[in-house]
């Protein structure tokens, strides 16, 4: 499956719930994850993200109980980001049956939660999870989903989590997220050309086309979208048959 460049649902989820925005704000609710999870599977998702945004207390149990209830019902990886601050934290997703965990804030905090969660894991599951924003002609690292810039260059983070032993990048522009109008392409290139690790695409799908410049030009190596497909606007096989026809390996 290495070769195959993969397509990526997202779904953001929160107290329970798929939600989507737009810049990270103003979600709005977008259906149950274990009935969405099994859907995109059968449509032709390679792998889904769930990306934890609710900031409760009983949290973390949500989140145990969903990743159980849905790795329960598909064969596709999982990826599972949001609230992740320890190697217990991820242990703890890993063994509820996801694939990967993604790290992102407490990285930011505390970059040696990625080598540990490595060391343990394994590089393969774990991702570090970038939020760029764009300010005049350089891209800054975000935490607390965006609230909080960190004053940290991307490219120079994404190097050194590569070197920390996260296994690949999940690039998401904030500028872009939700808006259909495009990924960040110079972002995602800027990005892939800087580090050895898979980059996924994250931020701004609008249309097929958006998907094959973040991968033909950008050097994305799997692009990932959320209300597009969730608002059914485009189907993953429309997409891969797509990409098949202009020259980009899927698993059709």
């Amino acid at each position: 499956m290495d070769d195959y460049i993969k397509i990526i649902p997202c779904l953001d989820f929160k107290d329970g719930r798929v939600v989507k925005g737009v810049k990270f704000e103003n979600v709005a609710d977008a259906g149950d994850p274990v009935e969405c999870a099994v859907l995109y599977e059968k449509e032709g998702a390679d792998e889904l993200v769930f990306l934890d945004i609710s900031a409760t207390v009983d949290g973390k149990k949500t989140v145990i109980d969903i990743v159980s209830r849905v790795s329960e019902r598909i064969k596709i990886p999982l990826v599972v980001g949001g609230g992740i601050r320890t190697v217990e934290d991820a242990r703890a997703i890993i063994k509820a049956g996801a694939s990967k965990v993604g790290v992102n804030s407490a990285a930011l905090l505390c970059p040696e939660v990625i080598s540990d969660c490595a060391g343990v894991l394994g590089s393969n599951s774990v991702i570090a999870a970038v939020d760029a924003v764009k300010t005049h002609d350089s891209w800054s690292v975000c935490r607390n989903a965006g609230k909080i810039d960190a004053k940290i260059d991307v490219v120079e983070w994404a190097v050194k989590v590569a070197e920390l032993g996260a296994g690949e990048i999940l690039l998401t522009s904030i500028n872009k997220d939700g808006t259909r109008d495009g990924y960040d392409i110079e972002l995602i290139r800027a990005v892939s050309q800087a580090v050895k690790i898979p980059v996924t695409a994250s931020g701004g799908a609008g249309k097929k086309e958006h998907f094959l410049d973040a991968i033909k030009i950008g050097g994305a190596k799997a692009v990932l979208a959320a209300s597009l497909f969730h608002f059914k606007e485009l189907g993953i096989g429309e997409l891969k048959k797509y990409l098949n026809t202009n020259g980009v390996k899927v698993k059709l």
